[in-house]
């Protein structure tokens, strides 16, 4: 009896014991909206758990009573609250606030995992979508370049902009979409990013080596574009159409997106088209071959579940861009076209008529540009540690067609297909030490398709390389640093061309064809890459901080700088390159001061480069000094190889007086001197070759700006403002052969007003801005635009050389939300 009454009671005990079990969860929001990736944790206890992409929590069989919740993350404010936990369930909703720095605003470009920007010892730059609709763009890349300090574009039209970070470009910056680099022949002068710049809501730059994580061809830096993701209600369909017109070219461009939320799904799409007719400027009137017309479309499908996330998208990019050769008439540099293949006689070309300068129409000279995307990224978590899968396929097509007599025969037609894969595992912290291991790289194959040039052999690439990375925080003091080993093999058999007999062009031929030529010769090489990094920040206070950073960046040759034998009919090039070349390395040393202040903030950026086997293009020349013509009409470019280094700095103060909140006042500067460190050529030339080619001057940059705090009417806090673009002149240039040439200072004013219009209810009806490029239509040459040294005549009527840049652009968009 007393073993039963025994039994009894301590099964009644357990039972009491399950039943004060509780379950706690809520969600966490910031201003109302949910906030993703933020940490709560029950004091006292070992027990965390993080938010999900809509804000919700949840712990599991916690024992009844009082306890704290801590709620922390990364730009918040951290929240405790207290509770008493009972009956099966406990609702804990949290509402944090935001801090205001942009200090802790959180990247992910650049970092080993989502890091709080005070807190990465590397240049890393933010740009918003709110920042880039507020200016007159005619690319992605030229937003970026107008948003922040130290990033240029060489360009080739409105259309075609390739940046370049602190004087470095090419392949040494390495572009992203969405963290998967992207793969579209970037050697190339004559065709830009392949991303709709609509999709686009943040943009974030390294500026400096970042090829501890990324490997090669992030030599400068990185750019990442990152696409826009939904957080909003469940169930809801929302998006926004965007229309813009522009004054200069006529350009229409139009973009609708759409976004929904199904419980754990998120899904998006969007459609884009963009046309333009020719540029024009006071100098040269409308630009014959710079009309464009591009479409875009993307779609993406996303899942969150307690273990991670995962998610597919799918791009597709579309251009039809033409070609400009800049070949005028002697007497009244009206422009002219080419009509014949042979005999093409560029003193007796036909001038452009005024209809065919107007027209949307592409010329039959022209590109087309295709780009296919194809990547999932998901993250699996385990506990305290995750692991980062980023795998994805792309397809570039690219087709040149330069022949007017037979104007569908592509003179390029190459496609590029590459796989991309990245790995990264987040080790679980130790000793407070947060560290990753990574594992990426790349397979990549180019084959020549029906062409009748051939710049390039057909060739496979394969690149890998892993990495160990680390930081910790010690108070005041975050440190981060790591090291990582990169191979790159590039390899390409004999390549054979010869002469079509019908046509009379070139083409690829096998081995015992009788007109067959060998222009590539078999190849195979690996290239090895040490590189890494070590940086730290003091944070002095909340307010101000130190960082320094040493960082060795790796990048293998391209191919076209090995490979290159052959005309590039869109550059308008013939290519030489050498197989000899080494890789790249590069030492780089930055140090910064930021003050975020009451009334302004003030950020000051030094660094210095030295490049080892630098790499650049050189006019070629025979032994007179006179041009080397290998195709009539093309200039013809040797890549040579030496030491250089750069060093400059980057400076904004912004003013932001408390007691005038409604006024702000932006400047910046951006300098940095480019020099070649090749003695051979120095004691034969001297200053001709005591620069490198395509180094930016001195830029000064500064915007007043007064936004209304409180609604006007209908329009929800109206802004106006005004800035100007001071370029100096440019002396410090790669003058050998005359490769580049004296660029004369510039200053363009440009202005704009905007605002978002709600009803009376509080309903927003749309955004509008109005905007103007250069208001006092200045003609002007920038030293990074290749239309400069378009030029056929030694002399012209005018005292002229080359196309001018874009004249005056009135820009008009509108974004209604859905």
């Amino acid at each position: 009896m007393k073993s039963s009454l025994l039994y009894c009671f301590c099964f009644f005990i357990s039972l009491n014991a399950i039943a004060q079990k509780v379950t706690v969860k809520g969600s966490v929001t910031s201003q109302h909206v949910p906030v993703e990736n933020i940490t709560i944790k029950i004091l006292g206890t070992n027990q965390l758990t993080k938010s999900d992409s809509s804000g919700s929590y949840q712990f599991s069989g916690i024992a009844s009573g009082n306890c704290d919740l801590v709620f922390s993350g990364i730009g918040y404010q951290s929240k405790r609250i207290r509770i008493t936990l009972k009956g099966d369930t406990t609702l804990v909703n949290a509402d944090l606030l935001s801090l205001a720095s942009d200090l802790n605003d959180v990247v992910i470009t650049g970092v080993n995992r989502a890091t709080q920007l005070r807190k990465s010892p590397v240049p890393i730059a933010i740009l918003s979508k709110k920042t880039m609709d507020q200016n007159v763009n005619t690319n992605l890349i030229e937003a970026i370049v107008k948003g922040v300090p130290g990033i240029t574009a060489v360009t080739t039209g409105p259309n075609v902009s390739k940046p370049f970070i602190r004087g470095l470009g090419y392949n040494r910056v390495l572009t992203l979409y969405d963290g998967l680099r992207q793969e579209g022949q970037q050697w190339g002068d004559e065709h830009g990013i392949e991303v709709d710049e609509y999709g686009i809501t943040r943009a974030e730059v390294v500026k400096g080596p970042a090829s501890l994580t990324y490997g090669s061809d992030a030599l400068a830096g990185v750019i990442n574009m990152i696409p826009y993701t939904p957080n909003f209600e469940d169930g809801k369909l929302k998006g926004d159409f965007t229309a813009n017109y522009q004054s200069n070219n006529g350009m229409i461009g139009s973009s609708l997106g759409l976004a929904y939320i199904k419980k754990d799904w998120k899904y998006t799409f969007r459609a884009t088209g963009k046309t333009a007719h020719n540029y024009e400027n006071k100098i040269d009137g409308l630009v014959y071959g710079t009309a464009f017309r591009e479409y875009n479309l993307s779609a993406s499908a996303r899942v969150d579940k307690a273990w991670g996330f995962s998610k597919t998208a799918i791009t597709y990019y579309n251009n039809l861009m033409e070609i400009p050769d800049g070949s005028r008439d002697s007497l009244l540099r009206r422009f002219t076209r080419q009509v014949l293949d042979d005999g093409d006689d560029i003193k007796n070309r036909p001038i452009v008529t005024e209809s065919e300068l107007n027209t949307y129409s592409i010329n039959p000279l022209h590109q087309h540009i295709q780009h296919y995307r194809f990547y999932n990224t998901s993250q699996f978590k385990f506990g305290t540690s995750d692991l980062n899968l980023l795998i994805g396929g792309q397809q570039s097509v690219r087709r040149e067609y330069n022949h007017p007599t037979l104007p569908d025969q592509a003179g390029l037609y190459v496609v590029l297909n590459t796989f991309n894969y990245d790995l990264k595992y987040n080790l679980p912290d130790f000793a407070g030490i947060e560290s990753t291991i990574g594992l990426n790289g790349m397979y990549q194959g180019n084959r020549s398709k029906a062409a009748t040039d051939f710049p390039i052999p057909d060739y496979d690439l394969f690149d890998i390389g892993a990495f160990y990375f680390a930081k910790k925080s010690m108070g005041k003091v975050d440190v981060s640093g790591g090291i990582r080993i990169d191979r790159r093999n590039i390899n390409w058999g004999d390549f054979y061309v010869g002469t079509n007999a019908q046509t009379g062009f070139g083409e690829q031929v096998s081995a015992n064809n009788p007109t067959g030529k060998l222009q590539f010769p078999s190849f195979n090489k690996n290239y090895y890459g040490l590189s890494g990094s070590l940086g730290l920040t003091y944070n002095i206070s909340e307010k101000l901080l130190i960082k320094a950073n040493i960082a060795r960046g790796y990048r293998a040759p391209n191919i076209t700088e090995i490979g290159s034998n052959g005309l590039d009919p869109g550059a308008h090039i013939v290519y030489l390159g050498n197989r000899a070349f080494k890789p790249e390395f590069n030492l780089q040393e930055d140090i910064g001061i930021i003050a975020y202040l009451k009334d302004a903030e003030i950020s000051v950026e030094l660094f210095n480069n030295n490049i080892q086997n630098y790499i650049y293009q050189s006019r070629l020349t025979d032994a007179n000094g006179n041009p080397v013509v290998i195709v009539p009409g093309n200039l013809t470019y040797q890549y040579q190889q030496s030491k250089a280094r750069l060093y400059g700095a980057e400076i904004s103060i912004n003013l932001h007086p408390a007691n005038l909140k409604w006024l702000s006042f932006n400047n910046s500067l951006a300098y940095v001197v480019g020099l070649n460190q090749n003695q051979e050529l120095l004691d034969k030339h001297g200053r001709d070759a005591k620069y490198l080619p395509f180094i930016p001057p001195l830029q000064l940059r500064t915007e007043i700006k007064a936004t209304a705090q409180k609604p006007v009417g209908i329009f929800d806090k109206p802004y106006i403002k005004i800035d100007a673009a001071f370029f100096a002149d440019q002396d410090k240039f790669y003058a050998l052969d005359n490769t580049e040439t004296f660029t004369s200072g510039y200053t363009l004013i440009n202005g704009g007003i905007g605002s978002t219009l709600k009803t009376k209810k509080g309903k927003t009806l749309f955004d509008i801005f109005l905007q103007a490029d250069n208001i006092f239509n200045i003609a002007y040459q920038s030293n990074l635009n290749r239309l400069k040294y378009f030029e056929y005549y030694n002399r012209s009527p005018n005292g002229r050389s080359g196309i001018y840049n874009m004249g005056r652009n009135l820009s008009f968009k509108v974004i209604i939300p859905i």
